[in-house]
């Protein structure tokens, strides 16, 4: 699994109306990620899984 990093596009598949979101801080397990469909969001990857898209590819 790619590393999650400021810049990566992922998706949340336990919240996919959330749409595309872009990595924008990790810090530990928390990932603060702007969603296109549902602003900027912090997500403990403890908890939650974010999927990192590749480039071209939507979920």
């Amino acid at each position: 699994m790619q590393e999650l990093a400021p810049g990566i596009l992922v998706h949340n598949p336990d919240a996919p109306d959330w749409g595309v979101g872009q990595v924008q801080s990790v810090i530990g397990t928390r990932v603060t990620v702007n969603f296109e469909h549902a602003g900027k969001q912090l997500v403990d990857i403890a908890r939650a899984t974010l999927q990192p898209l590749d480039a071209g590819r939507q979920p």
